[in-house]
Protein backbone atom coordinates (compact mmCIF):
# COMPACT_ATOMS: atom_id res chain seq x y z
CA UNK A 1 0.00 0.00 0.00
CA UNK A 2 2.57 2.45 -1.13
CA UNK A 3 0.29 4.46 -3.62
CA UNK A 4 -2.23 6.95 -2.91
CA UNK A 5 -5.37 5.45 -2.77
CA UNK A 6 -9.33 6.30 -1.52
CA UNK A 7 -8.99 6.03 2.50
CA UNK A 8 -5.25 6.31 2.59
CA UNK A 9 -5.08 9.29 5.28
CA UNK A 10 -7.63 7.29 7.34
CA UNK A 11 -5.28 4.41 7.26
CA UNK A 12 -2.15 6.37 7.89
CA UNK A 13 -3.50 7.81 11.00
CA UNK A 14 -5.16 4.53 12.37
CA UNK A 15 -1.46 3.38 12.16
CA UNK A 16 -0.13 6.03 14.14
CA UNK A 17 -2.92 6.63 16.50
CA UNK A 18 -2.20 2.25 16.91
CA UNK A 19 1.65 2.56 17.48
CA UNK A 20 0.95 5.42 19.88
CA UNK A 21 -1.45 3.60 22.41
CA UNK A 22 0.87 0.13 21.68
CA UNK A 23 3.96 2.10 23.40
CA UNK A 24 1.71 3.46 26.54
CA UNK A 25 0.11 -0.09 26.55
CA UNK A 26 3.38 -1.62 27.03
CA UNK A 27 4.92 0.76 29.41
CA UNK A 28 2.13 -0.77 31.75
CA UNK A 29 2.23 -4.30 30.59
CA UNK A 30 3.18 -7.07 33.43
CA UNK A 31 3.84 -3.48 35.29
CA UNK A 32 1.68 -1.06 37.47
CA UNK A 33 -1.92 0.08 36.70
CA UNK A 34 -5.48 0.10 37.73
CA UNK A 35 -8.09 -2.05 36.92
CA UNK A 36 -11.55 -1.72 38.14
CA UNK A 37 -14.59 -4.19 37.37
CA UNK A 38 -17.00 -2.26 34.77
CA UNK A 39 -19.46 -4.99 35.08
CA UNK A 40 -19.39 -8.75 36.26
CA UNK A 41 -16.52 -9.92 34.54
CA UNK A 42 -15.56 -7.18 32.15
CA UNK A 43 -12.74 -5.55 33.74
CA UNK A 44 -11.04 -2.47 32.56
CA UNK A 45 -7.25 -0.83 33.36
CA UNK A 46 -5.56 1.84 33.21
CA UNK A 47 -3.96 1.19 29.75
CA UNK A 48 -7.30 0.75 28.68
CA UNK A 49 -8.73 4.21 29.37
CA UNK A 50 -5.12 5.81 28.12
CA UNK A 51 -5.05 3.94 25.22
CA UNK A 52 -8.01 5.04 24.17
CA UNK A 53 -7.35 8.59 25.03
CA UNK A 54 -4.57 8.40 22.51
CA UNK A 55 -6.48 6.66 19.77
CA UNK A 56 -9.58 9.11 20.10
CA UNK A 57 -7.63 12.44 20.25
CA UNK A 58 -5.05 11.20 17.42
CA UNK A 59 -8.01 9.67 15.10
CA UNK A 60 -10.21 13.33 16.36
CA UNK A 61 -7.19 16.34 15.41
CA UNK A 62 -7.42 14.41 11.66
CA UNK A 63 -10.92 13.65 10.98
CA UNK A 64 -13.12 15.55 14.13
CA UNK A 65 -16.45 15.33 12.24
CA UNK A 66 -16.55 11.36 11.84
CA UNK A 67 -18.41 9.47 14.15
CA UNK A 68 -17.09 7.24 17.00
CA UNK A 69 -18.12 4.35 18.64
CA UNK A 70 -15.24 2.72 20.96
CA UNK A 71 -15.98 0.26 24.19
CA UNK A 72 -13.98 2.78 26.53
CA UNK A 73 -16.60 5.88 25.62
CA UNK A 74 -20.01 6.18 26.21
CA UNK A 75 -22.53 5.69 23.36
CA UNK A 76 -24.27 7.91 21.64
CA UNK A 77 -27.10 7.99 18.80
CA UNK A 78 -24.82 11.04 16.52
CA UNK A 79 -22.61 7.59 14.81
CA UNK A 80 -26.13 6.72 13.53
CA UNK A 81 -26.52 9.77 11.27
CA UNK A 82 -23.01 9.89 9.91
CA UNK A 83 -21.59 7.40 6.85
CA UNK A 84 -18.36 7.70 8.33
CA UNK A 85 -17.67 5.82 12.10
CA UNK A 86 -14.30 4.86 13.87
CA UNK A 87 -15.14 1.63 15.67
CA UNK A 88 -12.33 1.32 18.26
CA UNK A 89 -11.19 -1.57 20.88
CA UNK A 90 -8.06 -0.03 22.69
CA UNK A 91 -7.59 -3.15 24.10
CA UNK A 92 -9.44 -6.27 23.18
CA UNK A 93 -8.53 -9.33 25.35
CA UNK A 94 -8.09 -7.44 28.24
CA UNK A 95 -8.41 -10.21 30.78
CA UNK A 96 -5.29 -11.60 28.87
CA UNK A 97 -3.40 -8.08 29.52
CA UNK A 98 -4.20 -8.44 33.21
CA UNK A 99 -2.71 -11.81 33.40
CA UNK A 100 0.60 -11.34 31.37
CA UNK A 101 -0.79 -13.47 27.99
CA UNK A 102 0.65 -11.42 25.34
CA UNK A 103 -2.37 -12.17 23.28
CA UNK A 104 -4.05 -9.24 23.29
CA UNK A 105 -4.31 -5.96 20.89
CA UNK A 106 -5.57 -2.45 19.59
CA UNK A 107 -8.32 -2.98 17.28
CA UNK A 108 -9.31 0.34 15.17
CA UNK A 109 -11.88 0.47 12.24
CA UNK A 110 -13.09 2.75 9.63
CA UNK A 111 -16.56 2.64 8.71
CA UNK A 112 -18.13 4.09 5.45
CA UNK A 113 -21.81 3.07 5.16
CA UNK A 114 -22.02 0.41 7.55
CA UNK A 115 -19.09 -1.27 5.77
CA UNK A 116 -15.40 -0.98 6.84
CA UNK A 117 -12.90 0.34 4.83
CA UNK A 118 -9.55 0.61 7.16
CA UNK A 119 -8.23 -1.78 9.57
CA UNK A 120 -5.22 -2.12 12.16
CA UNK A 121 -4.99 -5.06 14.19
CA UNK A 122 -1.85 -4.40 16.47
CA UNK A 123 -0.87 -6.51 19.10
CA UNK A 124 2.28 -4.71 20.70
CA UNK A 125 3.27 -7.40 22.89
CA UNK A 126 4.23 -9.49 20.01
CA UNK A 127 5.18 -6.78 17.54
CA UNK A 128 2.55 -7.97 15.35
CA UNK A 129 0.67 -5.28 13.29
CA UNK A 130 -2.02 -6.34 10.68
CA UNK A 131 -3.44 -3.21 8.67
CA UNK A 132 -5.96 -3.43 5.52
CA UNK A 133 -7.61 -1.38 3.41
CA UNK A 134 -10.93 -1.87 1.29
CA UNK A 135 -9.43 -3.25 -2.45
CA UNK A 136 -5.98 -3.09 -0.88
CA UNK A 137 -5.26 -6.41 0.68
CA UNK A 138 -3.92 -7.12 4.19
CA UNK A 139 -0.63 -7.24 5.75
CA UNK A 140 1.44 -8.25 8.82
CA UNK A 141 4.53 -6.03 9.16
CA UNK A 142 3.97 -4.57 5.75
CA UNK A 143 4.24 -8.33 4.27
CA UNK A 144 1.18 -9.57 1.91
CA UNK A 145 -0.98 -11.95 4.14
CA UNK A 146 -3.44 -14.22 2.78
CA UNK A 147 -5.85 -17.05 4.26
CA UNK A 148 -5.18 -20.83 4.29
CA UNK A 149 -6.64 -22.70 1.27
CA UNK A 150 -7.89 -26.08 3.04
CA UNK A 151 -11.02 -26.96 2.36
CA UNK A 152 -11.67 -30.13 4.32
CA UNK A 153 -13.19 -29.61 7.85
CA UNK A 154 -11.80 -32.27 9.42
CA UNK A 155 -8.63 -31.16 10.41
CA UNK A 156 -9.24 -27.45 10.38
CA UNK A 157 -7.04 -25.62 12.83
CA UNK A 158 -9.40 -23.28 14.70
CA UNK A 159 -8.53 -20.40 16.92
CA UNK A 160 -10.75 -20.12 19.60
CA UNK A 161 -11.73 -18.07 23.16
CA UNK A 162 -10.56 -19.96 26.10
CA UNK A 163 -13.90 -19.13 27.52
CA UNK A 164 -16.60 -20.79 24.78
CA UNK A 165 -19.18 -23.37 26.09
CA UNK A 166 -17.89 -26.36 26.03
CA UNK A 167 -21.22 -28.26 25.56
CA UNK A 168 -21.48 -26.48 21.99
CA UNK A 169 -18.58 -26.10 20.73
CA UNK A 170 -18.20 -30.00 20.93
CA UNK A 171 -19.26 -30.19 17.45
CA UNK A 172 -16.44 -28.48 16.32
CA UNK A 173 -13.73 -30.48 18.89
CA UNK A 174 -14.90 -33.40 17.33
CA UNK A 175 -13.56 -32.57 13.77
CA UNK A 176 -11.15 -30.06 14.04
CA UNK A 177 -7.78 -28.76 15.80
CA UNK A 178 -8.73 -25.95 18.18
CA UNK A 179 -5.90 -24.06 19.56
CA UNK A 180 -6.90 -21.25 22.33
CA UNK A 181 -6.07 -17.72 21.43
CA UNK A 182 -6.91 -14.30 23.81
CA UNK A 183 -8.26 -11.42 21.79
CA UNK A 184 -10.88 -11.81 18.87
CA UNK A 185 -9.28 -9.40 16.95
CA UNK A 186 -5.98 -11.16 17.33
CA UNK A 187 -7.71 -14.13 16.19
CA UNK A 188 -9.51 -12.83 13.05
CA UNK A 189 -5.74 -11.45 12.20
CA UNK A 190 -4.08 -14.37 12.58
CA UNK A 191 -6.60 -16.32 10.55
CA UNK A 192 -5.99 -13.27 7.65
CA UNK A 193 -2.59 -14.00 8.14
CA UNK A 194 -2.71 -18.04 7.13
CA UNK A 195 -2.17 -19.29 11.23
CA UNK A 196 -5.47 -20.64 11.36
CA UNK A 197 -8.14 -21.96 9.33
CA UNK A 198 -10.76 -20.27 10.83
CA UNK A 199 -11.80 -18.80 14.06
CA UNK A 200 -15.66 -19.27 15.57
CA UNK A 201 -17.67 -17.51 18.25
CA UNK A 202 -20.91 -18.74 19.98
CA UNK A 203 -21.24 -15.19 22.04
CA UNK A 204 -22.93 -11.88 20.96
CA UNK A 205 -19.95 -9.79 20.08
CA UNK A 206 -19.55 -6.26 20.16
CA UNK A 207 -18.62 -4.74 16.79
CA UNK A 208 -15.79 -3.03 18.46
CA UNK A 209 -14.26 -6.45 19.03
CA UNK A 210 -14.19 -7.74 15.19
CA UNK A 211 -14.65 -4.43 12.73
CA UNK A 212 -11.09 -4.60 12.07
CA UNK A 213 -10.31 -7.55 11.90
CA UNK A 214 -13.72 -8.66 9.64
CA UNK A 215 -11.72 -6.60 7.04
CA UNK A 216 -8.43 -8.06 7.59
CA UNK A 217 -9.74 -11.49 6.86
CA UNK A 218 -12.03 -9.87 3.91
CA UNK A 219 -9.05 -8.20 2.32
CA UNK A 220 -7.19 -11.60 3.14
CA UNK A 221 -9.45 -13.42 0.86
CA UNK A 222 -11.42 -15.23 3.25
CA UNK A 223 -15.53 -14.50 4.39
CA UNK A 224 -16.87 -13.60 7.80
CA UNK A 225 -20.37 -13.55 8.47
CA UNK A 226 -22.64 -13.65 11.83
CA UNK A 227 -24.29 -16.86 13.38
CA UNK A 228 -26.52 -17.35 11.02
CA UNK A 229 -24.37 -16.74 8.01
CA UNK A 230 -25.19 -13.23 7.42
CA UNK A 231 -22.56 -10.48 6.03
CA UNK A 232 -22.02 -8.21 8.79
CA UNK A 233 -22.94 -4.27 8.88
CA UNK A 234 -21.67 -2.26 11.22
CA UNK A 235 -22.67 1.23 12.63
CA UNK A 236 -25.75 -0.31 14.09
CA UNK A 237 -27.72 1.11 16.79
CA UNK A 238 -27.36 -1.69 18.69
CA UNK A 239 -24.15 -2.40 17.88
CA UNK A 240 -23.68 -6.30 18.64
CA UNK A 241 -24.07 -9.35 16.44
CA UNK A 242 -24.63 -13.07 17.66
CA UNK A 243 -21.92 -15.42 16.42
CA UNK A 244 -19.15 -14.81 14.34
CA UNK A 245 -17.50 -17.52 11.85
CA UNK A 246 -14.60 -16.46 9.97
CA UNK A 247 -12.30 -18.68 7.65
CA UNK A 248 -11.33 -19.10 3.74
CA UNK A 249 -14.15 -19.39 1.44
CA UNK A 250 -13.94 -22.92 0.90
CA UNK A 251 -14.49 -23.53 4.73
CA UNK A 252 -17.10 -21.35 5.76
CA UNK A 253 -20.04 -22.24 4.63
CA UNK A 254 -19.44 -25.45 6.39
CA UNK A 255 -18.10 -23.71 9.45
CA UNK A 256 -21.38 -21.58 9.32
CA UNK A 257 -23.54 -25.05 9.28
CA UNK A 258 -21.80 -26.34 11.93
CA UNK A 259 -22.30 -23.46 14.44
CA UNK A 260 -25.96 -23.31 13.11
CA UNK A 261 -26.32 -27.09 14.12
CA UNK A 262 -24.56 -26.55 17.56
CA UNK A 263 -27.08 -23.44 18.17
CA UNK A 264 -30.04 -25.41 17.76
CA UNK A 265 -30.58 -22.82 14.68
CA UNK A 266 -32.87 -24.44 11.80
CA UNK A 267 -31.63 -23.79 8.11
Amino acid sequence: MTNPFEFSAELAAAETAARDAGALVMGLFKGKYDVHEKSKNNPVTTADLEANRIIREKIGACFPSDGWLSEEDQDNSRRLALSRVWVVDPIDGTKEFIEGVPQFAISIGFVVEGQPKVAVVFNPAKQRFYKAAAGQGAFLNDTPIHVTPRREIAGALLLVSRSEPQKKFQVFVDSCEIKPVGSIAYRLAKVAGGAGDGTITFRTIHEWDICAGVLMVEEAGGRVVDGAGERLVFNRQLPKHRGVVAANRGLSAGLQGLWAQAMGDKP
